[in-house]
């Protein structure tokens, strides 16, 4: 074991209305042959004035750790994803992960979506103008049709070398955007493998020269959004299941679409209009392998004797997991089971 490792803190600053990822680097001495517990790791401070997150004349923050990977892009490195805490220990107000608790019985997968730009645009889109129209991109294979792809493959290598359960990733609906999907078999692992593996995302990107944009519209007019497609399910839908609990948690969703919509994601009215595989943003629906609602049951429910996850197709891509999936959980726990 080398006798430093290189810890990378990653941290959600406090910028509005969804937080951007930031991290630091230190050395920390290690000289067992065995890679440190959470509990080994230490804190580190940083600077909240520069984060939106303090005042100048009271700017140290803490980061508290609270997952452990390996760097799978440097060697003898760890990835320290960090709770925001004040100086005594409190969690800061920006902290949205402290928002989930502990839900045991309930399962997330998310499929991200982003688009990569190069100079202001989609990879494959000209400097001037337009593409082809949309059709020939989804799962598409060779130049001019899976634009991004070395970029996409390496970063699914890293989380998997990095130990996150990313479960697939495929080319999407417009050049240049793609999709990943990660699992988590609790609420807190799934949304911290996001962040992880969104973190991978734009490290990755960045070594190519290329941004990633999580944007909801990245281009306007008639190109496909991207969202943060959230699929759910807790014990009672897997093991239980049945057509009447599926549907009725669904109308059970419907009276609380604002409060879902409020924190799916800034400027998602600009992808949910109702087109390009969107509901309405004023509009809730609900429909067995319907990709046009906001809710779809997977027709593979069916032939599973109605047990399986409900997907929510609401939240933008820049959505903050957290909140997102709290959301979800809010909603069903009040459903009168």
């Amino acid at each position: 074991m080398n006798p430093v490792l290189k810890l990378e803190y990653l941290w959600l600053d406090g910028l509005t209305p969804e937080p951007l990822l930031r991290s630091k680097s230190r050395s920390f001495p290690w000289k067992s042959d065995t890679l440190p517990l959470l509990d080994e790791i230490p804190q580190a401070y940083f600077d909240g004035s520069a984060t939106s997150q303090a005042e100048i004349e009271s700017s140290d923050l803490l980061l508290k750790p609270v997952k452990i990977v390996p760097d799978p892009a440097r060697p003898h490195s760890l990835l320290i994803l960090s709770e925001v805490c004040h100086i005594d220990g409190s969690s800061h107000p920006s902290s949205t992960r402290d928002l989930i608790g502990d839900h045991p019985g309930y399962q997330f997968k998310l499929e991200q979506e982003y688009v990569m730009k190069k100079d202001d645009h989609p990879l494959g889109f000209p400097a001037r103008g337009y593409p082809e129209r949309e059709g020939a991109y989804y799962c598409g294979l060779g130049q001019g049709r899976a634009e991004g792809r070395d970029i996409a493959e390496e970063h699914y290598d890293l989380c998997l070398q990095a130990g996150l359960d990313l479960r697939g990733i495929n080319a999407e609906l417009m050049i240049g955007q793609w999709e990943f999907q990660v699992f988590g078999a609790n609420p807190k692992e799934a949304a911290d493998a996001l962040w992880l593996a969104r973190f991978l995302l734009i490290r990755t990107a960045e070594k190519h020269g290329v941004t990633i944009d999580f944007q909801p519209k990245p281009i306007h007019g008639n190109w496909h959004g991207s969202g943060l497609h959230v699929h759910f399910s807790n014990e009672r839908m897997r093991n239980e299941g049945g057509k009447e609990l599926f549907e009725s948690i669904c109308k059970h969703m419907g009276p609380l679409h604002e409060e879902h919509i409020a924190v799916y994601g800034s400027h998602n009215e600009e992808r949910l209009t109702g087109k390009n595989e969107t509901q309405s943003i004023d509009t809730f629906t609900y429909g067995v392998g319907d990709r046009g609602a906001s809710l779809r049951i997977p027709a593979r429910v069916l032939s599973r004797d109605w047990k399986g996850f409900i997907e929510d197709r609401r939240p933008a891509a820049n959505a903050d997991p957290y909140r997102v999936i709290t959301r979800i959980i809010q909603t069903i726990e009040s459903y009168p089971h």
